[in-house]
């Protein structure tokens, strides 16, 4: 599994960030989960996988961050992603992922560039969150999600195993 990194500060924008509707839906490329919602999502991807689903796992779960700030994010192909309560859809919009069903004010392509996203990198902004991270490859031990399946997420030294 791939652990996120913080978004690296960029200098704030000299915009602020609206949420609007955005009807039709984007198609789901990811699903992203936070808190509480972690060790749903972790068992429903882990059942995916195990079905032949190929998923990319990205973490946010660092040592000593509390459980309520962990997050989880799962990419993949729109039919194999997992659902799972309290959990939400992302789509693309301009090479950053948003909530399928809204979209950031100004452009999204200006949050992507706002946040110091680089060319290939991972880029997620949802209300109360942004993140920047290298594409995880995908997970091929099922194993890699064992530990966020616990509520109480990885061990202090990270334990859980490598995910590739």
């Amino acid at each position: 599994m791939t652990a996120a990194q913080p978004a690296p500060p960029a200098p704030a924008p000299s915009f602020p960030l609206r949420w609007e509707r955005r009807e039709p839906p984007l198609a789901a490329a990811a699903v992203l989960a936070v808190g509480d919602a972690v060790p749903g999502l972790a068992a429903a991807a882990l059942e995916r996988i195990r079905d032949g689903a190929r998923l990319g796992v990205l973490a946010d779960d660092g040592p000593g961050l509390p459980a309520a700030d962990r997050a989880l994010l799962v990419l993949g192909a729109e039919d194999d992603l997992p659902w799972a309560e309290g959990a939400r859809y992302l789509g693309r919009d301009a090479g950053l992922l948003v909530p399928t069903t809204a979209r950031p004010a100004p452009a999204a392509a200006l949050w992507r560039q706002a946040l110091g996203a680089t060319e290939g990198q991972l880029c997620v902004l949802v209300p109360g969150r942004a993140l920047v991270a290298d594409p995880p490859a995908p997970v091929t031990s099922p194993a890699a999600l064992d530990a966020f399946i616990r509520p109480e997420g990885p061990g202090p030294n990270g334990a859980g195993g490598d995910t590739r």
